[in-house]
């Protein structure tokens, strides 16, 4: 951050996740096996962190989410690579974008479109369109952690909340997890009965993803339960 998009000009390559998304968060170095050049490789990592928070935590994706809408909460980046993530791997039957701002979500859907993966994308600005379509299985809240203000803010919330009320309970993934992951977002999910996903999942499988890249070795030979022990440490910390 911020160079995610400023830096592609200066790449010599990029993975389908890094082309699709538009956004890189993790450069390597490869070598043209004809001229023995290096390369300036880019990829993006944050989606397959998203991805891997669900599935390593959810035990029955297929009654969970698999072949039911999704919902992404937010306007960035992050937003993005959540689309991606959901309609690429998923099986997001489609996906309800929730934002305060309508030009951020036009954005996301104009982007997602261009790039191949924008079917499906839907605008859903109010507690009453949101009333009339289907429950939703996996939620992924892409926005800091902050008691809505403005009637635009609170609008989106009850749209959030909308959804959470509903009688299929999925997972949720909130991608804030600082200065903390318990964010109001988090407590009222579990409050309805969803199970709550940390970012910090998304931070860790995102960065395991990078070591793949950095050391050439498989995820089942990285140290993922070490990894996951000093974040859960630092979680009781920021509890105390």
């Amino acid at each position: 951050m911020p160079h995610k998009v400023a830096i592609l000009k200066h790449l010599d390559g990029l993975t389908e996740e890094g082309a699709s998304v538009g956004a890189v968060n993790t450069l390597f170095i490869r070598q043209d096996p004809s001229t023995g050049r290096r390369l300036y490789m880019g990829t993006n990592t944050d989606v397959v962190g998203i991805r891997e928070s669900f599935y390593q935590n959810v035990s029955d994706p297929d009654s969970c989410f698999h072949a039911r809408p999704a919902l992404v909460v937010g306007g960035g980046g992050a937003a993005r690579s959540a689309v991606y993530a959901l309609r690429t791997w998923m099986k997001a039957s489609k996906v309800y974008l929730v934002n305060r701002d309508r030009a951020e979500v036009k954005a996301v859907i104009d982007e997602c479109t261009a790039r191949g993966y924008g079917d499906g994308l839907v605008d859903v600005a109010t507690a009453a369109q949101a009333q009339e379509l289907e429950d939703v299985g996996a939620i992924v809240a892409c926005v800091p952690n902050f008691t809505p203000k403005t009637e635009e803010e609170k609008e989106a919330r009850r749209v959030l909340e909308s959804f959470l009320t509903r009688p299929h309970k999925g997972a949720i993934l909130e991608m804030c997890y600082h200065p903390s992951p318990w964010t109001e977002i988090a407590d009222i999910s579990r409050a309805e009965g969803w199970q709550v996903i940390l970012g910090t999942e998304a931070m860790i499988y995102q960065g395991l993803e990078q070591d793949k890249y950095w050391t050439g070795r498989k995820v089942e030979d990285l140290p993922v339960k070490r990894v996951h022990e000093v974040i859960a440490a630092k979680l009781s910390e920021s509890r105390l």
